[in-house]
């Protein structure tokens, strides 16, 4: 069973036309799949609408052939979204909150989250005292602490320093992989699309114009300077009409 099926989805905002035109896509447990394509173009209601958070015109979004829970969909968004009055654990804690009071067990799965990527020392810190790379790892932690089987993320490393957002794309793919957590990821970005997803989905106009697997070893610091990695960003770069970068 898929984690998310999308058939024939369309939506558009009253007195615009189609934001999304007619898209269909599948996500299996553990895939990975970034949407790439111009601003405007559709990506992020796209991702709202397998959020739930719209409803389609027509055609059908279906998470775990219908049986998925509440909790069961992670959002991370372009900024942390942090409650500054909260502290780290207790921000990583909210989505609990929200339904219960936290137990001793959950507080415990909270900091090994943070243990994970590099906050275990920052539980107790409010999000002021953190780096903007630091505020986005609580706001991972965050989406990943009830455990949920589809990750939606919109273009959460856009603000980031390069470094940073290197290190924050090894640490999502590694949570994520140990998880089996299903992801759909916003970016404009192709060399990020490429070293994360085992497929780019190419959107222009409200549509999916192109699906491209991308087949890489292992990926780490290496594969961003493989041929094979160059390969793959140019034919993403193809499918978006955009010209070769020179050699």
């Amino acid at each position: 069973m898929s984690v998310l099926a999308m058939r024939d989805v369309r939506f558009s905002f009253p007195g615009w036309p189609a934001t999304v035109d007619g898209v269909s896509l599948e996500l299996q447990e553990g895939a990975f799949h970034c949407l790439v394509g111009r601003s405007g173009c559709g990506k992020t209601t796209l991702l709202k609408l397998a959020a739930g958070l719209l409803r389609p015109d027509s055609g059908s979004v279906v998470f775990r052939g219908g049986s998925g829970r509440a909790g069961d969909i992670g959002f991370v968004f372009q900024s942390p979204n942090l409650l500054e009055w909260q502290r780290v654990i207790d921000n990583v804690l909210l989505p609990v909150s929200l339904q219960h009071r936290p137990t001793d067990s959950e507080r415990a799965d909270a900091l090994r989250l943070l243990e994970q990527l590099g906050l275990g020392a920052h539980a107790r810190k409010y999000p002021r005292q953190l780096s903007g790379g630091q505020q986005s790892r609580v706001a991972l932690a965050r989406a990943l602490i009830l455990k949920p089987s589809l990750l939606l993320l919109d273009e959460p490393f856009a603000a980031l320093d390069a470094i940073t957002r290197e290190e924050l794309q090894r640490d999502l793919l590694q949570m994520c992989r140990q998880r089996r957590t299903a992801v759909l990821f916003v970016t404009h970005d192709i060399t990020e699309a490429v070293y994360l997803a085992d497929r780019v989905d190419v959107v222009d106009a409200g549509r999916i114009v192109q699906e491209i697997p991308i087949d890489l070893p292992e990926r780490s610091a290496a594969v961003r300077t493989s041929a094979a990695f160059a390969r793959h960003a140019a034919s993403v770069r193809a499918a978006l009409h955009l010209e070769a970068t020179p050699a």
